[in-house]
């Protein structure tokens, strides 16, 4: 079941959103950058921001009643890179480690693949670590393509993260 975060939520999908973080990056992230990534992008206040925005939507993915998962979406002003025309932006998919297998990142994507379609938007997009093979290849099954790249920072960390985009309808 996916849900709305409500604004009480946020704590909750802050916690979720380091532990998932350090999860995903943690061996490649010294520990000072990802506390700097913690207490800058992941601050209460940051989120609170992100969530505020009209151009933004959050949402959990629920096991057995319980959050173990996350999405955020964006588009118009709200997206982190302005390179298509009447784009939507899945920013952020998380799944917590142990829930990871169930199929749960699978329906938070198609989920959000459904609100790119309902909002007629003309392109879904993404970022994804270029070192991410295992996310690079699901995302390439649902017919994404890579079309440029941007730098990722964390703290004094600096990778890169492919930009990959799916058409979802013809040009309005």
């Amino acid at each position: 079941m996916i849900s709305a975060i409500e604004k009480k939520d946020l704590p909750l999908l802050r916690e979720m959103a380091m532990q998932t973080f350090r999860e995903t990056f943690g061996a490649f992230i010294k520990e000072a950058d990802l506390e700097y990534f913690y207490t800058h992008d992941l601050a209460l206040e940051t989120l609170e921001k992100e969530w505020e925005n009209p151009e933004s939507a959050h949402y959990f993915v629920l096991h057995e009643g319980q959050p173990v998962g996350f999405l955020k979406v964006n588009w118009g002003d709200a997206q982190t890179e302005h390179e298509l025309e009447d784009a939507f932006e899945i920013q952020r998919l998380y799944i917590l480690q142990s829930h990871q297998g169930y199929g749960l990142g699978k329906a938070l994507f198609e989920f959000a693949l459904e609100q790119a379609v309902a909002g007629q938007f003309t392109w879904a997009w993404l970022g994804v670590w270029e070192k991410n093979f295992k996310a690079q290849n699901f995302y390439f099954k649902y017919g994404f393509e890579r079309f440029s790249e941007h730098e990722y920072v964390t703290g004094d960390t600096v990778d890169i993260d492919w930009l990959l985009k799916k058409r979802i309808r013809e040009e309005k």
